[in-house]
């Protein structure tokens, strides 16, 4: 390729009266390329320079070799030096030698040639002045690489070894993120400014490394806009403050900023630091495990540590970590000669090791296993097997041992291997991990083997995700004692919390394959499938059952069991109940213990259902020993409930439901029982002695589901195409004023509440046959209930009571009042009506005035 070459000088003016200019070019340069070059290729001399300075004082003055991109992508390498004065004796004159590198066609593709910074010392430079005739030729190439000396750099190396790894990540910063601050490189000597510039291109890619901008040598770092700016000490003062602008490097003042942890710089810094550079050079060419800049993932530890490890470079916990996880899934990118000395390596002794490091080195022990020769694998085998014992940890995968190191490390590690299984602080995961390194070093466990399995199944049972791990399920597959007896123990856990044992069956799901019976546990593993979400739960409840595969007589337990896990804590319905009792009988349920659950089902069901009513019956029946009080006294209402709606109760049903009803049982029993109760003193024509027990009960309960009973539709329907009906309920509603307040409210509200709004929609034939159903039943009746329409009735008639005698209509001494329909005196007027609701004292549910218009009778 052509580079073309630029001279500039400072030199006597010439024709334009500059001072500055270019004295030799290639043809064909651009002019618009020379301007912008003209303002980054200048020099000026350090602050302290002599002003006419001799010969041998110009060799100490700071060299300038620069890389910078120009506007058109392309770059410009250069160098500028310091020559003397100038003519004048004012300025410093200096000669700057550039290179023109134009960009490659691809910008992600390497651009060839050496790395712009091995171009400092270049022979290939002109002398420190214009070349003796002009126009310049191009050059074919870079400025071949100077003289290195090696000793030199290592020394330098070596000074300044504790910054690398923050250097290295802060130049990984900069190629990453175009907004890193830039780096001041503070060195008295320019050649140690170009060394820091060389480590840097050494670890980066070959193409990051060529468009890594820099200057060895700038008075005035704030306007310099290279990545990479050299100073001398006076000229880096005060930007150490600027951390947002500036990442300063001052060997002088032994003062660097903070690295952040950066596994990648910390192992290359380690690289440098034991001359094994070239190990740079070869990660190149090993895959990684992704990234977008080629194979070798540029700022991925794993290779580069790998690398090192198998050099004999010492890496600290972080890239150990690195090697062996990046080894793990890469094999095969490594001879068997690096895979052994990258074992070796990772089984040293290391104050350092973490968890983190362990784990990657068992990743490594599985990717060998099959693979690598067991001398190979042996020495982190030996200190994973080690680990394990003493630290806890996971085992190393079997198999990966020669006979005489199995037996080494058993007769070694045989008495701690027991004290640890021993240990029940220990978490259940450790002991596990210590029956498989039993099992590697071929050591039986004995009698230990079963506590270990109870405390396994336990942490299970409570929390099947935690210690249910890679490690337990390993150790389940490949112990098959073990495997016997956590099941065996997690089939009787099971059995007495099924909800537990069916978590054992989400993901990662428990393996029943190959096991025993282990009924409990069968029908755990069911229960997402058959359980309380497949709809038809007594379908659910009988295919569980089957899927136990043993007969209740064997394990009556498994009754119980199914019947949790289809409904749970919750009892089933009275109708699930009965079909859950009608193919196991009631034997099975007693020796489940799930007998109460049938009867809980049947208590807690909702008033009006009536197969809790069936159920009850038939556990009463059936029932061969008495249940709890309240829980029979519940059953015992609902008995009640289905005779009183089937009339099959004799007389006292209404005494008897209070009775029962103060016998402390279920509410909604009670309820049940209640609103059959009512519901029958509705239904027509109840026997005078059940009405009596209602009205005299003064029971605010049993009242209150009379009055919601007279409010149901039917009740209303029944009372407007009934005359019979709704002369029977007047006089029933009417009757008893003298009986307790909470009757006198319930009747009121009966009274002005349901049937006077039926009564005032009645056409006049419907109400006279009330009034002749009422004159059949004797008395005043029909006449009470002509004044109880009529509007004030209810007002004179409290008036007319409202003293302590009784006074006829014209004033004659009343008789004894007349009976009702239930043998009750209706009213204590001197005409027998009725009081208005709410006794003597009350104020009328008719809202009545006392006043209809004809005054106070």
């Amino acid at each position: 390729m052509n580079l073309a070459q630029l001279h500039y000088t400072s030199a006597p003016p010439g024709p334009d009266g500059s001072g500055f200019r270019f004295t030799a070019v290639t043809p064909g340069v651009p002019a618009s390329l020379l301007r912008e070059a003209e303002q980054l290729i200048g020099y000026e001399p350090p602050r302290d320079a002599p002003p006419r300075p001799s010969a041998d004082q110009l060799g100490s003055f700071p060299q300038a070799l620069s890389l910078n991109v120009l506007s058109d992508g392309s770059r410009l390498l250069a160098r500028s030096v310091y020559t003397g004065a100038d003519y004048s004796g004012r300025w410093g004159n200096f000669h700057a030698h550039a290179v023109h590198l134009p960009a490659p066609a691809d910008a992600q593709r390497p651009a060839p040639g050496q790395l712009p910074i091995t171009a400092w010392g270049s022979p290939q430079w002109a002398a420190d002045s214009p070349p003796a005739g002009a126009p310049v030729p191009p050059l074919a190439s870079v400025p071949a690489p100077g003289p290195l000396d090696l000793g030199a750099l290592s020394a330098f190396v070596a000074a300044r070894g504790r910054w690398l790894a923050g250097f290295f990540a802060d130049v990984r910063r900069l190629v990453e993120d175009p907004a890193a601050p830039q780096l001041v490189l503070v060195e008295r000597e320019s050649e140690a400014v170009a060394w820091w510039i060389m480590l840097a291109c050494s670890v980066l890619p070959h193409r990051r490394g060529q468009w890594l901008t820099f200057t060895t040598y700038t008075r005035r770092p704030q306007l310099a806009r290279q990545q990479i700016i050299g100073v001398v000490p006076e000229d880096g003062l005060g930007l150490a403050g600027q951390e947002h602008r500036y990442r300063v490097y001052d060997a002088a003042r032994e003062a660097a900023p903070a690295a952040a942890p950066d596994p990648w710089a910390q192992t290359a810094a380690r690289i440098w630091q034991a001359r094994r550079q070239e190990l740079f050079a070869h990660v190149r060419r090993l895959p990684a495990s992704g990234g977008p800049e080629g194979r070798s993932g540029p700022y991925e530890a794993g290779p580069l540590a790998a690398l090192a490890l198998a050099a004999g470079v010492g890496l600290d916990s972080a890239g150990r970590t690195a090697a062996a996880d990046w080894a793990a899934g890469h094999r095969a990118a490594l001879d068997d000669a690096q895979v052994r000395a990258l074992t070796r390596a990772l089984a040293r002794p290391a104050a350092d090791r973490g968890p983190e490091e362990e784990a990657a080195s068992g990743r490594l022990l599985s990717a060998l296993a099959g693979w690598a020769p067991p001398e190979v694998s042996e020495p982190l085998v030996e200190l994973a097997l080690a680990g394990a014992v003493r630290s806890g940890g996971s085992a190393p995968p079997a198999g990966l041992l020669a006979e005489p190191a199995r037996l080494r490390l058993a007769a070694e590690l045989e008495p701690e291997l027991r004290a640890g299984l021993a240990d029940p602080a220990r978490e259940p995961a450790d002991r596990v991990a210590l029956l498989r390194v039993a099992a590697e070093l071929g050591v039986d466990p004995g009698d230990l083997l079963p506590d270990v399995a109870r405390q396994l199944a336990h942490a299970l049972i409570t929390d099947p995700g935690a210690p249910y791990g890679e490690a337990v399920r390993g150790a389940l597959a490949e112990l098959p004692r073990l495997r016997e007896l956590v099941l065996d123990r997690l089939d009787s856990l099971a059995a007495g919390d099924p909800a537990a044992g069916a978590r054992l069956f989400a993901a990662p799901p428990l393996s029943l394959a190959g096991a025993g019976a282990l009924p409990h546990l069968r029908m755990c593993a069911q229960a997402r499938a058959w359980g309380a979400a497949t709809g038809d739960r007594a379908k659910a409840l009988t295919r569980l059952l089957e899927h136990s595969g043993v007969s209740l007589e064997e394990d009556p337990l498994v009754l119980r069991t199914a019947m949790r896990l289809v409904w749970g804590a919750q009892p089933p319905t009275p109708g699930e109940a009965l079909l859950a009792l009608s193919p196991v009988g009631e034997r099975a349920h007693q020796a489940a213990g799930t007998w109460e659950l049938l009867a809980r089902a049947a208590v807690s069901a909702p008033a009006g259902d009536r197969d809790a009513e069936v159920l009850a019956v038939e556990l009463l029946r059936r029932s061969a020993s008495p249940f709890p009080d309240p829980l029979r006294a519940s059953l015992l209402l609902l008995e009640l409930a289905r005779g009183v709606r089937d009339r099959e109760t004799g007389p006292g049903w209404v005494r008897q439901a209070l009775g029962l009803g103060a016998a402390d049982p279920a509410a909604t029993a009670r309820e049940h029982a209640y609103a059959a109760v009512a519901g029958q003193l509705l239904a027509g024509d109840p026997p005078e002695s059940e009405v009596r027990a209602l009205i005299e009960s003064n029971d605010a309960e049993l009242l209150a589901a009379y009055r919601r009973a007279a409010r149901l539709p039917r009740v209303a329907d029944r009372l407007r195409l009934d005359p019979g009906y709704a002369a029977e309920c007047f006089a029933t509603w009417s009757s008893q004023p003298q009986a307790g307040p909470l009757w006198q409210e319930a009747r009121t509200d009966l009274l002005d509440g349901v049937l006077r709004p039926v009564v005032r929609g009645l056409p006049a034939p419907q109400l006279a046959a009330v009034e002749e159903a009422l004159a059949r039943r004797g008395g005043r009746l029909a006449e009470d209930f002509r004044g109880w329409q009529r509007p004030g009735a209810f007002g004179r008639l409290r008036d007319r009571f409202a003293g302590s005698g009784r006074r006829g209509a014209k004033g004659a001494p009343a008789g004894p009042p007349p009976r009702g329909a239930t043998g009750g005196p209706i009213a204590p007027g001197d005409a027998g009506g009725p009081v208005p609701p709410g006794g003597t004292g009350g104020t009328g549910g008719s809202g009545g005035t006392g006043d209809d218009g004809g005054g106070r009778p």
